[in-house]
């Protein structure tokens, strides 16, 4: 059985399974029966993990979103779709694997999917440059979204990523072009869009592939213009002001709901994605079922119409005039 990563937060928990691991250490090297009392501390472990997740402030929100065991956007592909096949490259410099996607189906529907994905292991990570995409994995996304649209094929994407790749390899090869432009093609682009957030939603690096008629945010996820580390160092000269930058920049799922900015929000598991991802697939799968029905019968033009004042209609603000 895999070792569990608890996060500071989660530390009483974490101090109930470690004594559930030993009583069943014990039982299993023993004749003595104790699953009576195994079964208690497991409920008051469950108990205790709903009292945590039931008041979590932003900042450890943002935790959850980083958390190394939650699903990423394979896990999702390989447990909603079926038929996927990979395709690869931009066309222009390279294959960028921080962005997977490719043709698949969703419930015997063909459709194009794609999105980030960070790794598990160092290596991987390195690999995949820890979700942090380059000019060309954004050139890739758009070359996958501009074949659905040929083929008239709904787009999923699924968004997990700190943010795009800031280092001066990628400026050189035009960053902010590729991320402005996917941003311009997907405005208008003739083919249903379904997003979700599924972990960090970051700056541009989120928004290159972001711009849809549904968009939906797993219940621990966050999604925002800049990492709460990001906006502190900005503001107070140190990143130890994160939590305090997390509070502000409204970055959950709830807050976000509330704005208008995300569509729905779906449940997860207690104790978070990443403690059951079974049902966290069951759970989203059903969710991406409903967004599909709401946009599959839209004809072309009132998709773009529906998109344009969906865009719109994003912030808030007074119009105030002077007094005569």
């Amino acid at each position: 059985m895999a070792k569990k990563t608890f996060l500071d937060f989660e530390q009483p928990v974490a101090e109930l399974e470690a004594k559930i691991e030993e009583l069943r250490y014990v039982q299993s090297e023993s004749a003595v029966d104790i699953t009576l009392e195994i079964d208690q501390l497991s409920k008051k472990s469950h108990q205790l993990t709903k009292d945590i997740y039931s008041d979590l402030s932003p900042w450890q929100i943002t935790k959850i979103a980083r958390h190394p065991e939650r699903p990423y956007t394979l896990d999702y592909i390989q447990g909603i779709f079926t038929d996927f096949v990979e395709m690869h490259g931009d066309r222009h410099f390279a294959d960028d694997l921080s962005i997977v996607g490719g043709l698949a189906r969703f419930n015997g529907q063909a459709c194009m999917v794609l999105g980030q994905q960070k790794g598990r292991d160092t290596k991987e990570r390195t690999l995949r440059n820890f979700g942090m995409s380059k000019p060309e994995g954004y050139r890739k996304a758009l070359r996958l979204m501009k074949t659905a649209e040929k083929f008239k094929l709904p787009v999923f994407t699924f968004v997990d990523t700190p943010g795009a790749y800031p280092g001066i390899d990628a400026e050189e090869r035009g960053q902010s072009e590729a991320i402005g432009r996917n941003i311009f093609e997907m405005a208008q682009l003739e083919v249903p869009i379904i997003t979700t957030i599924i972990g960090e939603g970051g700056s541009g690096g989120a928004l290159a592939i972001s711009v849809a008629d549904q968009v939906l945010m797993l219940q621990y996820s966050v999604y925002s213009v800049i990492s709460p580390e990001g906006c502190a160092s900005i503001l107070w000269k140190t990143s130890e002001k994160a939590e305090v930058a997390a509070e502000a920049l409204g970055i959950t799922a709830h807050r976000l709901k509330a704005l208008s900015l995300v569509d729905k929000i779906v449940n997860e598991p207690v104790g978070g994605a990443h403690r059951d991802t079974a049902q966290m697939v069951s759970f989203l799968k059903r969710a991406l079922g409903d967004a599909w029905r709401q946009v599959a019968d839209l004809k072309p033009k009132e998709l773009l119409e529906r998109r344009y004042e969906r865009l719109n209609s994003y912030g808030r603000f007074t119009d105030t005039k002077a007094a005569k």
